[in-house]
């Protein structure tokens, strides 16, 4: 019992570790792979935890993706939806001024589009 607790203790360190070289350091996956199977891991072992990682990682960015592209396109339907509201008022009063909601379109753009090049360039 006590061999399988160090065991998984083990392993743990090797992810932590694993995840500070990829991330803090930088290092590609094969460094990191590398690194890892020069401090005793088998070529396999190595391989799986780096790729564990890897999608792990991949799989944050494209929530955070979604949530930007979400949170862009409320802002876009929100300022149409406010210039929309805002031009019928001024249509209905024989107005010819009307407020634009430029900011939020530029704000709903900005977001939305920073959310899908974060999507596309996931690597």
């Amino acid at each position: 019992m006590e061999n399988e607790q160090e065991n998984e203790e083990c392993v743990l360190q090797f992810y932590d570790y694993a995840i500070y070289l990829i991330q803090d350091e930088k290092k590609s996956a094969d460094e990191t792979i590398a690194i890892l199977i020069s401090m005793g891991l088998k070529n396999e072992n190595a391989t799986m935890i780096v790729n564990s990682i890897q999608k792990s990682i991949r799989e944050k960015r494209e929530k955070i993706a979604r949530k930007y592209m979400i949170r862009g396109a409320l802002w876009c339907i929100g300022g149409l939806l406010i210039t929309g509201l805002a031009y019928m008022a001024a249509a209905n009063h024989g107005r010819e001024s009307y407020t634009f909601c430029w900011v939020a379109l530029i704000i709903g753009g900005l977001y939305f589009f920073g959310g899908l090049f974060l999507k596309l360039f996931n690597k």
